[in-house]
């Protein structure tokens, strides 16, 4: 939704009705038809719904997610979990997967958590069965300054990231097939006399053991928070937070030739083969350079959908030149004959900018999650958003048209009573699954009650009944289309003389006032501003002591 909502200027609307705070806000018949798979950070629970809000189906879990979760095609889901390890204790710490059945039976558990390594933050199914975990693996500051490692700005140990696939054997057990560690791929231009030394920027394909974002002593230096795998290509994608950057490496090679520079498809081993985001990280940019300020959920737009191929980036924004806020971003690498990245001496992978961007219309800080948060294109075209750190689900065509919007009731404090402020209600990713999805095959899909507690009776698809006031006043004044367009159109009830109307987003933010003088049944249309966006708005009208307010929809 391009005016996000926030819950505190929702106190400052007053009082009201039945004032909806979570649950479904808006459903257009634009909206892709299916079901979302969502995790609450601070919950146990894994919920599917579907666009109307309503709960289809759930799985409980003794842990809280470590984060991501997944439906896969025998209609099993996949889930993280946190074990609350005290050595890796930064944020998107999971140590545990876990596959549950469609009864909610766990069916596989395999924990990778101990003193020496952790998983964390996001898994991929693989098509042969197998899941790619990133996990984190600690080095010693001894390690660490033995590869080069300026040991001024070098903490206690280091948690470089390392991509482990895991074949399940039984209940609760694994074998490892491949691995794939940044740890092998160093570069460093502050000692020569180690075996790892070289210019910066003739080395793309790796990473500099000297770079640093925020603190210098944060052993979490890489803070990949998201893995997804192309099997045409053979190839897995990351995104690294602290670098902002995306990267591309080779699954083709054995684990081996992981560990070098040579092997696999590519013939480059285990080398970054694509990268973009910020080229000042590999010496071939400065800061007026950089794209991403920090980022998650990269992954391929499946094939099939528009824009197939391509790559989807939430970027989160922290850091901006012009301020934090978020946007998401597509973008397209260029390849040559043979699929590979190109890449021209001393300059910077392509492209220059995305091929599409969303960002707020017409105030860009209107959308802005600090960390988690992602993004997916829909088979029509649509793009469906997770604005984590405000559990708002949003669903927006190719013009940015918010077109669905569901804010997640589950928080800490547990499921929200429709009307009650919201807090701590974040959600780190979510995916939608058409309901064609194999994995729904044979499965009851009926839709239950909505999630929140004492929910608000609506239309799906309209979200709010046409012209009814959030406060019923026995003899209301005005009647109004709902929802309405490029005006308002207000038809008086009784005789209105020197009436105060306004109009308002959900941030209260003004969006317009005006006096009415009418007589009983006559109409008035308002014309209002283009640049207005679609979403929810608040319109409100006082004459003398009474004051009614009515919520209406921009389509």
């Amino acid at each position: 939704m391009k005016r996000i909502l926030t819950f505190l200027a929702l106190l400052l609307v007053g009082n009201l009705w039945a004032q909806q705070t979570v649950g479904l806000f808006s459903k257009l018949p634009a909206a892709e038809d299916g079901y979302v798979l969502m995790a609450p950070t601070t919950s146990t629970e894994t919920y599917l719904i579907d666009k109307c809000g309503k709960e289809v189906h759930r799985w409980t879990s003794a842990y809280t997610p470590g984060f991501s979760a997944y439906m896969l095609d025998d209609g099993t889901m996949l889930r993280t979990g946190f074990m609350g390890n005290r050595i890796f204790s930064m944020a998107g710490s999971g140590g545990l997967i876990q596959r549950f059945n469609w009864s909610g039976n766990p069916i596989w558990n395999l924990k990778i958590s101990s003193n020496r390594e952790c998983q964390h933050h996001d898994i991929c199914y693989l098509p042969n069965g197998n899941v790619l975990a990133i996990v984190w693996e600690l080095k010693t500051d001894a390690e660490a300054i033995a590869a080069g490692r300026d040991s001024a700005i070098m903490g206690p140990d280091m948690w470089p990231d390392k991509i482990v696939e895991y074949q399940p054997i039984g209940a609760s057990s694994a074998n490892i097939v491949w691995e794939w560690r940044a740890w092998d791929h160093l570069v460093q231009d502050l000692d020569s006399t180690k075996a790892n030394y070289g210019v910066i920027a003739d080395n793309p394909g790796k990473l500099n053991i000297n770079h640093i974002s925020g603190s210098a002593f944060n052993p979490d230096w890489l803070h990949v928070n998201s893995i997804a795998y192309n099997a045409q290509l053979d190839q897995i994608m990351l995104s690294s937070f602290f670098f902002n950057e995306i990267w591309i490496i080779d699954h083709s090679t054995t684990t081996q030739e992981a560990r070098g520079a040579s092997g696999g498809r590519s013939g480059k081993g285990g080398e970054i083969l694509y990268r973009w985001g910020n080229p000042q990280i590999y010496g071939r940019g400065t800061p007026s350079d950089q794209r991403f300020f920090e980022s998650h959920d990269a992954h391929w737009i499946p094939q099939g959908y528009p824009d197939a191929g391509k790559i989807i980036v939430f970027n989160n924004g922290n850091g901006r030149l012009d301020g934090n806020y978020s946007s998401v971003e597509i973008i397209n690498p260029p390849l040559d004959e043979k699929g590979n990245y190109i890449l021209k001496a001393g300059m910077p992978y392509g492209p220059d900018r995305p091929d599409w961007l969303y960002q707020a219309s017409p105030n860009k800080y209107d959308f802005f999650s600090a960390v988690m948060a992602g993004a997916e294109r829909l088979p029509n075209g649509n793009t469906l958003i997770c604005e984590a750190t405000k559990g708002n689900l949003f669903e927006v065509d190719t013009n940015g048209k918010t077109v669905w919007q569901y804010v997640n009731p589950v928080a800490l404090t547990g499921i929200i009573k429709q009307g009650d402020r919201v807090d701590q209600n974040m959600v780190f990713r979510v995916r939608q699954y058409p309901p064609s999805f194999k994995g729904f095959a044979g499965k009851s899909l009926v839709p239950g009650k909505p999630i929140e507690i004492n929910p608000l009776p609506y239309i799906c698809g309209a979200a709010t009944p046409s012209g009814v006031a959030l406060e019923q006043s026995a003899t209301p004044s005005i009647r109004v289309v709902n929802p309405f367009s490029e005006q308002l159109v207000i038809t008086a009830q009784q005789t209105l003389s020197r009436a105060q109307l306004s109009l308002s987003n959900l941030l209260g933010t003004n969006c317009g006032q005006w006096t009415l003088h009418l007589q009983a049944g006559e109409a008035q249309r308002i014309e209002l501003s283009d640049n207005l966006p679609s979403g929810l708005y608040l319109l409100q009208i006082q004459q003398g002591a009474s004051i009614e307010t009515y919520k209406l929809l921009r389509e």
